[in-house]
């Protein structure tokens, strides 16, 4: 009797293994249900009533944010799931190149030296919104020469912004 409940622990702990492993391609499949009629002016509404909301590592609220906790919460606000993780997000989406960047997109950086650790909404005319270290939510240029321009990935479209306000 022993055995067979060992056997049945390993197999509940090789389920869990691999539903954790497998959560990013689970994350992308949510992706389908979007909303298909955000407007750049509601998403930029949304992650701008944040500003100045301090840094919080592991945050996902207003009493502080880390950057894909503040990704996360902007985008569930509008009806869109997103991972939990800046490097989750980097697997979800349709790539984007920077010449092609719409407000709304998620923008990457390696701020760590060892891949995607950081994310943030790309908000228009060169710039994102993004929850950093020291100075919490704020507007950034995406080019900054002193950090962040070094320090871009890459770009990802995870939902259809709309790019003029609609019409009532």
């Amino acid at each position: 009797m022993r055995y067979s409940k060992r056997i049945r622990q390993f197999i509940l702990a090789s389920v869990a293994g691999l539903a954790l492993y497998f959560s990013p391609i689970v994350a992308e499949e949510s992706l389908a249900a979007e909303k298909e009629d955000i407007t750049a002016v509601e998403l930029k509404e949304s992650a701008k009533q944040y500003l100045g909301v301090p840094y919080r590592y592991g945050g996902t609220s207003e009493n502080g944010f880390d950057c894909s906790g503040f990704v996360l919460t902007v985008y569930k606000e509008l009806g869109i799931k997103l991972p939990r993780t800046s490097s989750s997000m980097f697997s979800v989406g349709e790539k984007v190149s920077k010449d092609e960047l719409q407000p709304g997109d998620l923008v990457f950086f390696n701020t760590s030296g060892s891949g995607i650790s950081h994310v943030g909404i790309y908000y228009g005319d060169g710039k994102f919104i993004h929850s950093q270290t020291g100075k919490g939510v704020s507007i950034t240029e995406l080019d900054d020469k002193w950090y962040w321009g070094d320090r871009y990935v890459g770009a990802k479209r995870v939902a259809k912004v709309q790019l003029v306000a609609k019409a009532d």
